[in-house]
């Protein structure tokens, strides 16, 4: 099918926006009125513009409370409608939206309102233009699609039909099955989008919070089944009022849009993409640092041993268990301190992996590869974290391992037995893209979303895992731009006896965070522990959760550069991440910034 945006989903200039469109891959935009008279092009330069990127004009909008008004206040809307439709022929626009009358003065009159949206599509049809009438959730007297149809059928004109949007319909609790009472053909346009699940005024959760499909709470693809089956056969179009979007970059949230449009297109049956490859386990992490000197005494106190060098780069594997880290001192990773900045994801079809990330717009990273080198695929997150795919042990695909000249043997018997997950911050416009981007292109499931106190306001989390939970990635993103917990990364390491694991790692010179004392005094009261337990975890900083499967004990490495390490053990099938602790943690941190240690 084809696809839409309106152009208030984007930030900037009209330009920019429609250029960001374009290079998006979207086939047409709906003008919004305000960039139009904001813009120095006139309509027709606006017109060839869009003509030389390729981009069809779906859609004029919006013109609001023209119908159900008294008389003398209906000949003024239709003069202003007359000039309207003459910049539309001017623009190359062939149909207009018309929202539903909020105006104080509208007349609870369905007969009225369809003999006036009469007169304006008879208006409409002179200058060849198509009325698409639209309930808004808040409208004065008609604020639902299908009271507004039956006024449109009422009217029975052929240059009227009726909009539908997924944000008015789904936010009312309408029930979409009765789309498909509606004739296709009277269905002149549909927007679409999605949006949290919030207990606010209707008018404010609509300007402020909606999103793209897939990053909300509604059932966005049940709706478009829904007017697929009445016959629509005009384009997908998103039309989106957030306060987040407007403030980002218009091309990376112009390839969002679209990459929800490509997975709901997926979802509804109309569109083929690549099969999802969910990745089963984690290969590697990679740290690039300007001094590995911190980072080796780090990963030596944890356990681990340097086991192979690259052949070609300055990069060394360390391991320990299943654990592997490794450790990029290359010229060009120097300039931002020591940071997570690539992941290596096992599965069963690296290829066909690359393929549907590529599919989904995923931004392809260019390797330089020298002779011999593997043939790895790679994409960027949009935090900009480099995603490998791997071939899984024994799999198909090549090894990243053959990279590697063997130096020492790893540690038997290790204490770290696998990377449990890894934490990754996001630039707090791009939370939502995060959580998209890793269900879609990786198959990973996302998780509730978790609001976490930190001292200098809130942090958003939100985990995305495979289905056995071999893959565990957890966005999160601060209050604020400036909050100093948006650069953390982390990296959590699983072993079966946490309290052993900090011993060791103590004894070798590690510093672990320290905890209040305040918060084991408040855990003595949450739970009971046999004797010297909590007195153990005072000792250590060990912090602790239990969920209805198990128990979760964790510490943590004060910060190397923008990372730190969790050392965590899960017991009896603990699902979660402690949390409950999550304030407590982020307090210490923020106390024990500065602190160095190995």
């Amino acid at each position: 099918m084809r696809t839409s945006i309106a152009t208030v989903s984007l930030s900037g200039t009209l330009t920019e926006k429609l250029t960001a469109a374009a290079q998006a891959g979207f086939d047409g935009v709906e003008i919004f009125e305000n960039d139009l008279l904001a813009s120095p092009l006139t309509p027709e330069e606006i017109r060839a513009r869009c003509a030389d990127l390729g981009l069809a004009i779906d859609l004029y909008q919006p013109m609001r409370d023209v119908e159900a008004l008294p008389e003398e206040r209906f000949a003024d809307a239709l003069r202003r409608a007359r000039h309207k439709f003459a910049l539309m022929r001017r623009l190359g626009a062939d149909t207009v939206l018309v929202c539903s009358s909020v105006a104080p003065d509208a007349i609870d009159d369905d007969a009225l309102a369809a003999e006036q949206l009469a007169r304006l599509a008879s208006l409409a049809a002179e200058h060849g233009v198509r009325v698409a009438y639209e309930a808004l959730a808040w409208g004065r007297h008609i604020s639902t699609y299908d009271h507004a149809w039956r006024v449109v059928e009422a009217a029975g004109h052929p240059a009227l039909g009726t909009c539908l949007d997924s944000f008015h319909i789904l936010s009312r609790g309408s029930d979409p099955k009765g789309i498909e009472d509606i004739p296709g053909e009277k269905i002149f346009f549909l927007q679409l989008a999605d949006a949290p699940r919030l207990a606010m005024d209707v008018l404010q959760w609509s300007r402020h919070h909606r999103c793209f499909p897939g990053q909300g709470g509604f059932d966005i693809a049940g709706l478009v089944r829904h007017v697929l089956r009445a016959g629509y056969a005009g384009p997908l179009s998103l039309e989106v009022f957030n306060d987040v979007f407007r403030q980002a970059e218009a091309a990376p949230t112009a390839v969002d849009a679209q990459r929800s449009l490509r997975l709901l297109q997926e979802e509804v049956g109309t569109a083929a993409l690549p099969a999802p490859v969910v990745p089963t386990g984690v290969a590697f992490a990679e740290l690039v640092t300007p001094d590995d000197r911190p980072v080796t005494a780090l990963l030596g106190a944890l356990g681990f041993t340097r086991v192979a060098r690259h052949r070609g780069k300055p990069v060394d594997l360390w391991q320990q268990g299943e654990a592997r880290v490794l450790v990029n001192t290359g010229p060009a990773e120097r300039r931002d301190g020591t940071r997570l900045a690539a992941v290596g994801l096992t599965g069963p079809d690296p290829a066909g992996a690359a393929r549907r990330a590529e599919a989904l717009l995923a931004p392809v990273l260019p390797r330089r590869r020298a002779p011999g080198d593997a043939e790895l695929e790679a994409v960027a997150a949009p935090d900009g974290t480099e995603l490998f795919f791997c071939a899984a042990p024994g799999g198909d695909g090549p090894d990243w391992r053959a990279d590697f000249a063997a130096d020492t043997p790893a540690p038997e018997g290790p204490e770290v037995c696998r990377i449990d997950h890894l934490a990754l911050t996001q630039p707090w416009h791009h939370f939502d893209e995060a959580v998209l981007f890793h269900r879609s292109v990786l198959g990973l499931s996302p998780q509730a979303s978790v609001d976490v106190a930190d001292p200098y306001g809130l942090l958003r989390s939100r985990a995305v895992t495979g289905e056995d939970g071999g893959v565990r990635i957890v966005l999160s993103v601060g209050a604020a731009p400036t909050d100093d917990t948006v650069h953390a990364q982390h990296l959590a390491l699983a072993t079966d006896d946490v309290v052993a694991a900090a011993r060791r790692f103590r004894a070798a010179g590690g510093r672990l965070l320290p905890i209040p004392a305040n918060y084991y005094d408040d855990l003595a009261a949450r739970f009971e522990f046999a004797d010297g337990e909590l007195e153990t975890y005072r000792e250590l900083g060990i912090l602790y959760d239990r969920d209805a499967h198990g128990a979760f004990r964790h510490c943590y490495r004060l910060t190397v550069g923008r990372v730190f390490v969790e050392l965590l053990q899960r017991d009896g099938g603990y699902r979660g991440y402690g949390a409950p602790n999550a304030p407590v943690r982020l307090a210490a941190q923020h106390a024990a910034q500065g602190l160095t240690g190995g």
